[in-house]
């Protein structure tokens, strides 16, 4: 008796704790709890420039053996002639793969890959960049072979022919996918003779020589037009003499930048047909945007959301959670850097609902400049903005490169300090008056890609219809 009475204690004992945190439990409601505001201090970069005039941005990382490098140059296609569309793209290609006039195309391909080392190099609209990724131990030799790439590319002759012929091949094909036609005639839609909206085809990178892409290097690759964004396992004193050593040899030279007009602020409004024999329309629609320094871009940010910015969007929950019209369904602002933007609202869906997901996206884009949007809207849209904004400093390499573009893109002092206050100050007014300055509902340009035969009602509902001819981009313009 004595033990069982012993064990009925040692039981009631034991519950106590649990009959405690129940009750604890139960006061904690979740819906009612409180916490401080987060605090978060964007990372600072240490900023050099080296002898030869190379800015560089360094961030170390000693969690693993690893470094990274990117350099950031201004280049891009909007300086190449217009009759050689494709030099810009196929010169940052073959850099790389082209070797360097110390290594041959195979040997650096052979060296890099003994090493498990990258080395990389691309040219885009308005920027190139060649990186670097590699252990630790291996970023003396690495680097080397990262600074042949930059400073003294061979563009051999087998690998540009090489280049060209996938390039070529690729243009061949270029109408396959109905998504890329309508991204495609978009562009060049929105930027009407501008070299933003300029395309390659056959003809101009036939015209493409190797002796173009060693000119095209040779002007714009200098120190002086370069940000280095550089991050992982070193010493701050350490990478700046290995940098200096590196690079003492590549001198500063004046840069004669090409004469580049600004993209006409707006479009003639028309609707694009490409006729192409697929079940699934792709739908693009918009017009021209505004570039970074905009002093509207924080309120336009929260208006993207609200918009077209994610899953509780109104073009989402209308085109795909209640019609189920579609699987996609976007719109933003892409905001310029260098030049003006473009607004873009799209999406795909089978051809019988082709003129039905064009109304509604329209109906909706409209309905954002005729009334106010809801407090939980602008509550929803500002803290997913504000609270996803932590996750672009993720990483040492991502911060570095933050900083980097922020300088190299010439982004107005404190942007990333002052970007979150800057969204959190924007109010329903404020959604209200940049949709009504900045969407233009009845001045949009139109492009869908599709069976017009199968559509539920005429493109011409919606305005004058243009076809788009479909080349295989033997045809100067493609269109």
């Amino acid at each position: 008796m004595i033990i069982v009475k012993r064990f009925a204690l040692i039981i009631l004992v034991a519950l106590l704790p649990v009959v405690a945190f129940g009750a604890e439990a139960k006061k904690a409601d979740p819906r009612t709890m409180t916490f401080p505001p987060l605090v978060f201090e964007v990372p600072k970069t240490e900023r050099v420039v080296l002898n030869n005039g190379m800015v560089v941005h360094m961030l170390p990382d000693r969690e693993l053996p690893l470094v990274s490098l990117t350099a950031y140059v201004n280049v891009g296609s909007i300086y190449e002639p217009a009759d050689k569309t494709g030099l810009a793209g196929l010169t940052g290609a073959v850099m790389r793969s082209g070797g360097t006039r110390e290594l041959a195309p195979s040997a650096l391909d052979a060296e890099l890959e003994f090493m498990a080392s990258g080395v990389e190099s691309s040219i885009g609209a308005d920027s190139g960049g060649v990186s670097l990724t590699c252990l630790k131990r291996n970023l003396p030799r690495t680097l080397e072979l990262f600074a042949q790439v930059m400073m003294a590319p061979a563009f051999s002759e087998d690998r540009v022919a090489l280049a060209k012929k996938r390039t070529i091949e690729a243009l061949r094909r270029q109408n396959d996918d109905s998504k890329e036609i309508a991204d495609r005639e978009f562009q060049k839609a929105v930027y009407p003779n501008h070299p933003l909206g300029r395309v390659p085809t056959v003809e101009t990178v036939t015209a493409i020589t190797r002796d173009d892409m060693v000119a095209f290097h040779r002007e714009y690759f200098h120190p002086n037009n370069v940000i280095l964004a550089v991050a992982g396992d070193f010493d701050k004193k350490e990478m700046i003499a290995l940098l200096e050593k590196t690079f003492a040899g590549w001198k500063r030279e004046e840069i004669a930048f090409p004469s580049v007009p600004e993209p006409a602020r707006e479009v003639k409004p028309v609707v694009l047909l490409a006729r192409k024999a697929v079940p699934q329309s792709a739908i693009r629609m918009g017009h021209p945007g505004i570039d970074k320094n905009n002093p509207d871009l924080y309120a336009i940010r929260v208006m993207d959301y609200i918009l077209g910015g994610g899953f509780t969007s109104r073009l989402m929950t209308e085109i795909r959670s209640n019609e189920g019209l579609a699987y996609n369904v976007h719109a933003s602002f892409d905001i310029g850097r260098r030049f003006i933007g473009t607004f873009e609202a799209e999406t795909e869906t089978k051809s019988e609902t082709t003129a039905k997901a064009i109304g509604l996206m329209r109906a909706i884009i409209a309905g954002m400049t005729k009334e106010p949007v809801t407090d939980a809207e602008l509550t929803l849209a500002k803290d997913s903005i504000i609270n996803s904004f932590i996750f672009g400093f993720a990483r040492t390499d991502a911060v570095v490169a933050q900083r980097a573009r922020i300088e190299f893109y010439g982004y107005p002092e404190g942007y990333l300090e002052n970007y979150r206050a800057n969204i959190a100050k924007v109010t329903k007014d404020d959604v209200l008056r940049v949709a009504r300055k900045y969407l233009k509902p009845d001045r949009m340009v139109t492009v869908v890609a599709g069976d017009d035969k199968t559509f539920d009602k005429p493109l011409s509902t919606f305005g004058t219809v243009e076809e788009i001819k479909l080349e295989n981009g033997t045809e100067k313009g493609a269109k």
